[in-house]
């Protein structure tokens, strides 16, 4: 069973940086294609940015240049570097994986929440 966990969200005012991880359980966690997702309150899911199992990325043209997606193979962790962070930022960032290459993923993280405040 795969199980993926977040951490890292919290308060931060606008122009500030967070740094989110998800640490997963996986043991092939390097065949994985990664992503992350957010909701904001009254919205849809949406995709923010994935990883692909070489390492090549893709991100949403609302976080491009300022949010930045990795991975640490040996550690079975995803990682989400935000900076210049902005109020329509504050959402719940979901980690997200499958082993094949579809988005979304199968597998959902439980969410950690990032409130960035004016």
């Amino acid at each position: 069973q795969v199980q993926l966990v977040e951490s890292g969200g919290g308060l931060v005012q606008a122009g500030g940086s967070l740094r989110l991880s998800c640490a997963s359980t996986v043991s092939d966690f390097s065949i994985y294609v990664m992503a992350w997702y957010r909701q904001a309150p009254g919205n849809e899911r949406e995709f923010v940015a994935t990883i692909i199992p070489d390492g090549r990325s893709n991100y949403a043209d609302s976080v491009k240049g300022r949010f930045t997606i990795s991975r640490d193979n040996t550690k079975n962790a995803l990682y989400l570097q935000m900076d210049s962070l902005q109020p329509n930022d504050t959402a719940v960032y979901y980690c997200n994986a499958d082993r094949v290459p579809r988005l979304p993923g199968r597998y959902w993280g439980q969410g950690t929440q990032v409130t960035v405040s004016s």
